[in-house]
């Protein structure tokens, strides 16, 4: 295909069309418009295959000298914005490798010896998901390190810990914020664990079946830092497994995002009053002047709905394929393009809101004293004083039901009564039943006494340091 037939493609694939594309059909089937964002892995991907075919005596010194030296200048010219894409050329590779060959003659034409469009969008894909990975991995760190702050600011804190959103028992508001480190560390786990299928090479498959040419592919894997390649030609150009895979972490990510908005709202709102959130992350009513709404939670809740349906959407096109690539494939990527916009966004605007909250101790405080939130305390206690626990359990229980119709706290219960439902309820139960009391008392291995929720945020520093 000469210079001038590759940038009229359209016109006809080969000689065996007798009738060039329709304009209908080139739109449908186009995808340049947003695959284009692939040209840095398609020109590194390049770079390494011609390096690679130099190196096997495939092509010459000097075509690899002028592939590099054209690809150099394809480069510099989409950094400029002065690249042009066309239609005509379907998709990112058909484009850079026409302006190659435009620019370097027929040393452009010989870089797709020994590869297809299929192997080669495959390695480029990946390629570019790779990178993001890596961008997604920072961008969880500085989420964490935004809820450490936090939760270091409010270790002694004390807020009403909820089981169906009914107070359950008083827990450090720090406490609460390392649950999501928690989460978000898990994350961070599991998209290390998907970068390593990811960073594999699929490119020497070529279209379906390998090449009868003497690649060195292992070559080519070194080259892109991959830490292996596809072993079957077949799975290397029809594996989407990685974007699902992805897409599946990315969901679980956004899940974790969304609860914590769920909290953030409710939090803010006047019938909890627990924090507030920066004015540079909320907005106000078109109509109701006094209103002040928590945009950005609500939004990034809305949004993991989006990554979720972007999850359905990429299992749902792999379902039904036979062996190997099909034309269904260039569907992956605008959901996994979005998936990754919309997590890093996300992520990005959570680790600055998170730095632009301040919390509201009297609210937290008040709310808790509502709840009878120290009963689980006062069975403890009388467990401990040699009751069984479902025993204690009963006991308790009266003493709520009587606190409950004198509009009381527990701890407000004079010790006569309290000593009405047990006699060997003595004075030392008032201490016991402090929210501070509750609190300390819970010095355990992942518990909510602060001080060992300041061993978890040294902890949690360290690990993110490391």
């Amino acid at each position: 295909m000469s210079t001038n037939q590759l940038d009229k493609k359209s016109e006809a694939w080969s000689a065996l069309f007798s009738e060039p594309m329709s304009e209908l059909v080139k739109r449908y089937t186009s995808s340049v418009f947003f695959d284009k964002r692939l040209w840095q892995a398609d020109i590194a991907g390049s770079l390494a295959h011609a390096d690679m075919l130099a190196a096997q005596k495939i092509i010459g010194a000097a075509d690899l000298a002028s592939i590099q030296k054209g690809l150099a200048q394809v480069t510099a010219e989409i950094e400029s914005g002065a690249f042009e894409w066309k239609l005509d050329l379907e998709d990112v590779h058909l484009n850079i490798e026409a302006r190659l060959t435009q620019l370097v003659g027929d040393a452009g034409k010989r870089l797709h010896t020994g590869r297809s469009r299929n192997d080669q969008v495959a390695t480029d894909v990946r390629l570019w998901l790779r990178g993001e990975i890596d961008g997604i991995g920072e961008l969880l760190v500085a989420l964490q390190t935004a809820l450490l702050d936090l939760a270091e600011k409010n270790v002694e804190v004390i807020l009403p810990g909820f089981t169906h959103l009914q107070v359950a028992q008083p827990v450090s508001f720090g406490h609460h914020m390392l649950a999501y480190v928690e989460m978000f560390s898990r994350d961070a786990e599991r998209m290390l664990d998907v970068r390593r299928r990811v960073n594999r090479l699929p490119l020497g498959a070529a279209a379906l079946a390998g090449t009868s040419y003497p690649l060195d592919r292992e070559r080519v894997a070194k080259t892109l830092g991959m830490e292996g390649v596809c072993q079957n030609s077949l799975d290397a150009v029809s594996d989407r497994d990685f974007a699902i895979e992805f897409t599946a972490a990315a969901s679980l990510a956004m899940v974790h995002v969304s609860r914590l908005s769920e909290e953030l709202v409710l939090w803010m709102s006047q019938s909890f009053g627990f924090i507030d959130i920066a004015d540079r992350f909320c907005t106000g009513s078109s109509i109701m002047p006094q209103k002040k709404n928590p945009d950005v939670p609500e939004l990034a809740r809305g949004k993991t709905g989006r990554v979720v349906g972007h999850l359905m959407g990429l299992i749902t096109l792999m379902k039904g394929q036979p062996l190997a690539y099909n034309k269904d494939n260039q569907e992956d990527k605008e959901p996994l393009f979005d998936t990754v916009d919309t997590l890093k966004d996300t992520l990005r605007i959570f680790a600055e809101m998170m730095g632009g909250i301040t919390t509201k101790p009297e609210a937290m405080e008040a709310a808790v004293r509502r709840g009878y939130a120290t009963a689980t305390d006062l069975a403890d206690y009388l467990v401990k004083k040699g009751l069984p626990f479902r025993d204690a359990h009963e006991v308790v229980a009266h003493a709520v039901k009587s606190a409950i119709s004198h509009q009381v706290d527990l701890s407000e219960l004079p010790l006569a009564v309290l000593q009405g439902f047990h006699p060997s309820i003595e004075k030392d139960v008032f201490d016991v039943m402090s929210l501070r009391g509750s609190l300390n008392a819970r010095n355990v291995l992942g518990g909510t006494a602060p001080a060992q929720v300041k061993a978890q945020i040294a902890r949690h520093r360290t690990r993110l340091a490391g």
